[in-house]
């Protein structure tokens, strides 16, 4: 992906006569850490940032010229997202209007995309719907990452694409759980106000990253990794996951959801 922060860190680091691995032993990171900023797959925390400027006698050029989250679009905080997926060992996924993208059928994608707007061509739609069915390959490999996903209650009762295509879209989600590859909970509309109303979440962890957290809602998206950011949304998680409905109970509305959209086993 590359980046000019990025490429600069590579420059000084290399300037120095440092590895990857020597310059992640002397910041106290991962070398796969550093491979990643340098590539441009993540920035660091400012404290990373801090401790990379120590390491490599860099002042405060690399703490201060951290790239700025507003500086880029949507569609940038969701191509890093996409890249993250594939290096998660652990996905957690808070969906307040839309069955989240890993989880999507063809045709419940295709009802979301070409419902843009601006509107987009007909060849535009095609490739993010054959994006999104790529990002939920990562289901495909029954070992890595473990996936959690709770949907409010709206993501089953809004009918996306029609009827069909929310039967067809409910019992894949009832599919993937049923063999054990996602666990799902719906966090129904009897709660009332909870900690995630305001945004759809994802939680991500890796072997060898910090955690972080990616927030989107009304054309704004957010990647968050400073660690207090994170663990405060971890913990908005985990109260709203806490007011959730059980696993066999979450199964057994979303078949009946399912069925009142009219599919029959």
């Amino acid at each position: 992906m590359g980046s000019i922060y990025g490429d600069w860190l590579k420059e000084r680091r290399e300037a120095a006569g440092l590895t990857q691995q020597q310059l992640a032993d002397m910041a106290v990171m991962t070398r796969s850490h550093i491979a990643h900023i340098e590539a441009g797959r993540r920035v660091p925390s400012k404290e990373d940032a801090r401790r990379l400027d120590r390491a490599l006698n860099t002042g405060n050029v690399l703490s201060s010229f951290l790239p700025q989250d507003d500086d880029a679009s949507i569609a940038e905080y969701f191509e890093k997202v996409r890249v993250l997926e594939q290096q998660a060992v652990m996905i957690r996924e808070f969906a307040l209007a839309y069955v989240p993208g890993i989880l999507q059928t063809k045709r419940y994608a295709r009802a979301v995309l070409g419902a843009a707007f601006p509107p987009v061509s007909d060849e535009e739609c095609d490739r993010r719907v054959v994006t999104r069915l790529e990002r939920a390959k990562i289901l495909d490999d029954p070992g890595a990452p473990v996936v959690w996903a709770m949907l409010d209650e709206t993501v089953l009762r809004r009918p996306i694409g029609g009827a069909d295509v929310m039967a067809e879209q409910i019992m894949h989600v009832v599919r993937l759980a049923e063999t054990g590859r996602i666990r799902v909970h719906v966090l129904p509309f009897a709660v009332g106000h909870h900690p995630l109303m305001s945004s759809m979440l994802t939680l991500m962890w890796f072997e060898d990253q910090p955690p972080l957290a990616y927030t989107e809602g009304g054309h704004v998206g957010k990647v968050h990794d400073a660690p207090s950011a994170v663990r405060k949304l971890q913990h908005r998680y985990d109260l709203a996951l806490s007011d959730a409905m059980p696993l066999k109970d979450s199964l057994a509305l979303l078949r009946a959801t399912a069925k009142e959209y009219g599919h029959h086993d």
